[in-house]
């Protein structure tokens, strides 16, 4: 469903799993940081607000969205997580420069997500206009952070469900 049709903050308090014992992993691009530091603040107070403590949060930084893929990809080999959310933010430009960050990032996390053993959560704003990244990290359509944090939980027990 499209976005203009659902806040991406609103979801059913009582219908997300229990955090206990879960650790996250966000790789956050420095590009358009006004936009991708909301999203990050986003989705960090959403996963306290369900439990998660700081120390059970792991935040690293890339220059770009394109080096998402990277970062995720070494974070599932090396870091001790649970899920990691990718955030970062393409707006449209003159150039066909954004289709291929889109796109590289895109196949990218499906990748990781299809052979790993770790879910990686898509949350990479692709808008036309800066309102519109706007609209989605905290405006009129909520934040994409938040939407991420509550996937992350969902897909944390998804996959334990498959243990012991």
């Amino acid at each position: 469903m499209a976005t203009a049709y659902q806040n991406l903050s609103e979801y059913d308090f009582n219908s997300v799993p229990s955090t206990e014992d879960m650790r996250f992993g966000i790789v956050v691009s420095e590009w358009n940081f006004a936009i991708t530091g909301k999203l990050l603040n986003g989705a960090v107070e959403t996963l306290k607000k369900h439990g998660v403590k700081d120390e059970d949060i792991l935040i690293k930084t890339v220059p770009g969205s394109f080096e998402l893929t990277y970062a995720a990809n070494q974070m599932a080999e090396y870091a001790e997580v649970d899920a990691i959310i990718v955030l970062g933010c393409v707006i449209k430009g003159d150039t066909p420069h954004f289709d291929y960050v889109c796109m590289g990032v895109t196949q990218g996390v499906t990748e990781i997500n299809a052979n790993g053993d770790i879910p990686v959560i898509f949350g990479l704003l692709t808008t036309n206009t800066l309102e519109q990244a706007e609209e989605r990290c905290g405006g009129k359509l909520g934040n994409k952070g938040d939407e991420c944090a509550i996937t992350a939980i969902k897909m944390i027990d998804f996959s334990w469900s498959f243990e012991k």
